[in-house]
């Protein structure tokens, strides 16, 4: 998954059909790209960056290398335990 992806084209605005059809990509490509289940080619990843208006490393970042970043609450599973959930 490309979050960074996601999150410029909702701070945009931009309907996902509208990048699609000015870039002449084909809607369901483009969301397989979005949602991470397809890699970009060098020249989509290009043509987004510049649509989008942002620089296409940040764009193209994936999840699972934004994961090493900080670390996920460790209270989460506690809450739990003492809301009777386990």
């Amino acid at each position: 998954m490309y979050p960074n992806l996601k999150l410029q084209i909702f701070r945009l605005g931009i309907h996902q059909n509208h990048i699609a059809r000015s870039l002449r990509m084909d809607e369901s490509v483009l969301s397989k790209i979005i949602h991470g289940y397809r890699q970009p080619s060098q020249e989509q990843r290009e043509q987004l960056a510049d649509f989008l208006k942002v620089e296409e490393n940040w764009l193209f970042e994936k999840y699972e290398a934004m994961r090493h970043g900080p670390a996920p609450i460790a209270a989460a599973p506690e809450a739990e335990q003492k809301d009777g959930l386990s």
